[in-house]
């Protein structure tokens, strides 16, 4: 993994060759340097939609070229895309979507290596029970590596709720994936 503080440095001078010169290639680098980070958070967030989280990436990379002159170094800029487009998530949400017709049961039956599928569908559906803070909180700072500080600034949280709501998701999960540590507990025995 490469330093974060030289990865900052450089974001920093691209950024400042964008607001000071225009610099469509600076900006096209740091699309290169974030697409894959921000298309995952989506990818998370929109529960596998990859097709959605494409298309909210491509929206998320044409709000920060237009509100660049805004961005002022207060946090990385890797944070200050999140949180873009944590927003642009928040905004699409709040329009109902048609469902797309696949259906949760039909999503158990299928085959495959069976005991990593089961914890899959466990964890996802676990996760679905997390109130919806709770999950944005996970998802910033477990899957996604990011500071309680960062996800509080992407999130628009105080720190003090972005702690709280990650232990007690935490603790929820652990609760109810008991089953999992106890049966991987037995198999080593």
């Amino acid at each position: 993994m490469a330093d974060s503080a030289a990865e900052a440095r450089i974001d920093h001078a691209l950024v400042a060759r964008v607001q000071r010169d225009d610099d469509r290639r600076a900006f096209e680098q740091l699309v290169r340097r974030h697409q894959g980070m921000v298309r995952a958070q989506l990818r998370r967030l929109l529960h596998g939609d990859d097709a959605a989280a494409d298309d909210m990436a491509q929206e998320t990379f044409m709000l920060a070229w237009r509100n660049l002159h805004q961005f002022r170094g207060e946090a990385r800029f890797s944070s200050w895309l999140y949180r873009i487009a944590y927003t642009r998530f928040l905004q699409a949400r709040r329009t109902p979507v048609p469902h797309d017709g696949v259906d949760d049961d039909v999503l158990q039956q299928l085959e495959g290596p069976k005991h990593a599928m089961d914890l899959q569908l466990d964890l996802t559906q676990a996760m679905q029970r997390l109130s919806t803070a709770e999950q944005a909180v996970l998802l910033h700072c477990v899957q996604m590596g990011l500071s309680h500080e960062e996800a509080a600034y992407v999130l628009a949280m105080p720190l003090g709720t972005v702690k709280t709501h990650a232990a007690r998701g935490k603790a929820k999960l652990k609760t109810w994936l008991a089953d999992w540590r106890d049966a991987s507990t037995e198999e080593i025995s």
